[in-house]
């Protein structure tokens, strides 16, 4: 691994040392406004944004979990929390305008040398500090509140063509985006667009019948206390171009994450202690994934099939499934994951496009505990860990995810017709199921409330329901022009038993979506998007 990255390292100041006589030949000026009003209804709780842990409720307090590794970091301070509602009369409906605005600049120069910058900006209509909203007093505390949120998204130097190959170098801020985006894309799907780049090198090989993509990121500096302390991503991407209208891809990917943990701070001072009892030898993070891809059209049939098995270390992961002391130092990735849609269009008027798919997403749900366990404390817990998402652009619900979902597996279903050139329809139909279920407690329900039977037996639990629900959607696109289109857009969630006593399928499986019912819940959004 560390060769590898060296080798890009290497190649990084290869390019940097290029003598730079490149003149300006041209430059290119481009952008997009995106618009996106959004309606939620019965999904969060009171003043709460779908999406967002800003303002959740607590399900179940620590008080009812003794003793049980239920992971998920700061989300669960208090208890386990759920950012959803799927109540009426728990909730109210929430309503947002989210824009992103894009400014970017291309120069072309000589030697097929060239520059781009892209600026970026996202914001939710009305945000605080964005603009004089004081009406009441007149007065304008936008200077110096830090507030300013446009931000340098993507600025990278490109080199084509280098020495007479047909490869191509990135350096610099830059998107990145492989296959249908299915674990890495660039986050612009559905609302919270918010975006995604990377700070890295990304180096290209490509002909006619393959392609060939090395690239190094870093996510995150850990800074100087330590040799080795950051968050680094990198990865091999190979297409294959040889059959016609069909693609083979293959893939590894790399997310090491060297930050240091540490359990038992307020020991350290006793020298040798962690050491005697095991305590934090939590070793750094290795993700390793490793896929296949097919995707292509065959005649009238399209297909999109992709399958990735993950592997290593997850140290990160199980530093949070602290229910007393100390966290798995044991964790491991070993998880599947597929993907696969098949379509078929019909040469008749209207052009309907009729498809079927799924996506499966390994987890495990290790939250609940024995008799034993619950009579010692100090028994070193398991973590849960499921598939891990990466950095997805794949949304598969309108409520229940945001490119996360994982411990569960999705049936999906639906057809797509175009009365014109200009206007597009689609009717998507999706069933939702948890592979393994959340254990909480042994409960009766009094008024509509869970009452545990044994509040301090933690260990006594029942099984929670499997069933997500079902999730009903359509989706209208006008192409007003070549630049300018507007879509519409309605979901409709039928909440099933899983979803009201909840489960672990958000956050990759490290959030919780459970609620205080279980009414259905309704989403409508009017979008228009702007490119030039």
């Amino acid at each position: 691994m560390r060769k590898a990255a060296m080798i890009l390292m290497c190649a990084a100041l290869a390019v940097t040392a290029i003598p730079a006589f490149a003149e300006l030949q041209n430059v290119q000026v481009g952008g997009s406004l995106q618009i996106r009003a959004n309606y939620y209804r019965n999904v969060a709780p009171d003043g709460n944004v779908p999406g967002s842990l800003s303002n959740t409720q607590i399900i179940w307090p620590n008080f009812f979990l003794p003793s049980r590794p239920i992971g998920s970091g700061a989300f669960n301070g208090n208890g386990i929390v759920s950012a959803f509602s799927w109540d009426k009369d728990d909730s109210n409906s929430v309503s947002f305008v989210e824009q992103r605005t894009r400014l970017n600049v291309k120069a072309d120069f000589t030697n097929e040398v060239s520059a781009f910058i892209e600026l970026d900006s996202y914001d939710v209509w009305g945000e605080q500090g964005d603009f004089r909203s004081n009406y009441i007093t007149g007065q304008d505390t936008r200077a110096g509140s830090g507030t300013d949120d446009v931000v340098l998204y993507q600025g990278y130097i490109e080199a084509n063509e280098m020495w007479g190959f047909p490869l191509r170098a990135r350096i610099g801020r830059q998107e990145l985006s492989f296959g249908s985006e299915w674990l890495v894309g660039v986050n612009d799907t559905s609302s919270f667009y918010q975006g995604l780049s990377f700070d890295g090198l990304r180096l290209t090989y490509g002909t006619d019948v393959f392609s060939v993509d090395a690239f190094i990121s870093t996510l995150a500096e850990g800074g100087a206390n330590e040799e080795d302390e950051d968050v680094t991503f990198m990865g091999l991407y190979g297409s294959y171009k040889g059959l016609e209208e069909i693609t083979i891809d293959a893939y590894y990917f790399l997310l090491r994450d060297a930050r240091s943990l540490n359990d038992t701070n307020f020991v350290a001072l006793i020298e040798g202690l962690e050491d005697i009892f095991g305590l934090d030898d939590y070793d750094a993070t290795n993700l390793h994934t490793v896929g296949l891809r097919g995707a292509g059209t065959i005649g009238a049939f399209d297909f999109e099939a992709e399958a990735a098995f993950q592997f290593g270390d997850s140290h990160s992961t199980g530093f949070l499934f602290k229910p007393f002391l100390y966290g798995d130092d044991d964790s491991e990735y070993d998880a599947w994951a597929a993907n696969l849609e098949v379509g078929y269009t019909f040469d008749i008027a209207w052009s309907p496009r009729v498809y079927l798919g799924g996506a499966y997403f390994d987890g495990e749900d290790n939250r609940d505990i024995t008799f034993f366990q619950w009579l010692n404390p100090f028994d070193r817990p398991e973590a849960s860990v499921s598939f891990n998402r990466l950095f997805s652009n794949w949304e598969y619900s309108e409520f229940i995810e945001n490119t996360d979902l994982s411990n569960a597996y999705v049936l999906r279903g639906g057809v797509s017709v175009q009365p014109t050139e200009s206007i597009e329809a689609l009717l998507a139909i999706s069933y939702f199921k948890t592979l393994e279920e959340f254990d909480e407690p042994k409960n009766v329900s009094i008024g509509g409330f869970k009452v545990p039977v044994a509040p301090a037996l933690s260990f006594w639990t029942q099984e929670n329901d499997d069933e997500l629900g079902w999730e009903a959607a359509l989706y209208v696109t006008y192409h007003y022009s070549e630049d300018l289109s507007f879509q519409v857009g309605w979901a409709h969630l039928f909440v099933g038993d899983g979803l009201q006593d909840g489960q672990f399928s958000a956050l990759n499986g490290l959030g919780f979506n459970g609620g205080t019912g279980d009414d259905d819940a309704d989403y409508v959004f009017v979008e228009t998007k702007l490119c030039f």
